[in-house]
């Protein structure tokens, strides 16, 4: 494992042409959050496209780049970072395989939009023959007992044994506050989501690249699988936690969301975060607030 305390570009240029099988990252947003730095957006574009070529540049011919973005918001309006940087790929020869949905239900309520709830992952190759290993990620069948009805086939089970592909709407929880591998970066990757990555787009003893490595969650979900994995991280602090992490996923101690768990229910934690409180309850004080509130309504009639 290497893990480069200080600016990726410095990282970048000295790894050689061709040697890593997978770059994947999530980079700054240029929203201004603890770690960065927000300027012009123009100039933010084209220092990604530095970095984007740089890491091209080491990519292995039958690699994968996947580069995990969402929105550069500016006074209310928002810039989808997938699009802004399409670009920067397409111009260099690079070919889209997918663009995969990240949905994720917790996160900022917003008041004059709908509130976001998914990223994207564009996911390219530099050529057709790429590494792709579809069963590393198959997840359960929906209906395992299903059969054809008719043909040559009809009567036998018509889903793969092994399970379905995943498509490319991915349900994983993002890392708030009670989830397991929370750190204290703001903005951080779940190891699930990586982990699906490096299974089916690299074998044991391949390179991970994170050019943006923040707590190292791409490089232990490189580790946990025997996979080889280096990246950058500028801030320092950031740096020290992914180190410390990475020597635990080393020790198979790391804290984990498993593959494969559902999405919490909170119906199986009772009435109690699921029930309006106010529906049911005239006597409680928010049962209170709401039966004074309706007769105050009654009072007084809207103006047409």
């Amino acid at each position: 494992m290497v893990l480069f305390a200080g600016d990726c570009i410095s990282l970048l240029r000295s790894i050689p042409d061709n040697s890593i099988r997978l770059v994947v990252t999530s980079p700054p947003y240029n929203l201004g959050k603890s770690y960065e730095r927000k300027g012009d957006f123009d100039k933010y574009l084209a220092w990604q496209d530095e970095v984007i070529g740089e890491c091209i540049r080491v990519l292995h011919p039958q690699g994968s780049l996947c580069w995990q973005v969402g929105n550069y918001v500016h006074e209310g309006e928002i810039v989808p970072l997938d699009i802004a940087l399409y670009s920067s790929f397409k111009r260099r020869g690079m070919k889209m395989r997918n663009r995969i949905i990240w949905h994720f239900e917790h996160g900022l309520h917003c008041t004059r939009r709908l509130s976001g709830r998914h990223e994207t992952i564009m996911w390219f190759t530099k050529s057709d023959d790429y590494l792709f290993n579809l069963d590393a990620i198959r997840v359960p069948q929906k209906y395992p007992g299903k059969k054809h009805f008719k043909g040559p086939k009809a009567g036998q089970y018509s889903c793969n044994p092994l399970g379905k592909n995943p498509g490319d709407v991915w349900v994983i929880p993002n890392v708030k506050n009670n989830h397991v591998e929370k750190t204290i970066h703001p903005c951080q990757f779940p190891i699930e989501l990586v982990e699906r990555l490096v299974l089916s787009m690299t074998e044991p003893g391949d390179w991970v690249l994170d050019p943006f490595a923040g707590v190292g969650s791409a490089l232990a979900a490189a580790a946990r699988h025997g996979r080889r994995a280096v990246g950058a991280e500028l801030d320092k602090e950031y740096a020290e936690i992914a180190k410390q992490r990475l020597l635990q996923a080393n020790s198979g101690v790391l804290p984990v969301r498993a593959m494969g768990q559902p999405v919490y229910d909170p119906s199986r934690s009772g009435k109690s975060l699921t029930m309006q409180p106010w529906a049911n309850s005239k006597t409680s004080a928010i049962g209170s607030q709401m039966v004074l509130l309706d007769s105050a309504r009654a009072q007084y009639k809207v103006k047409k």
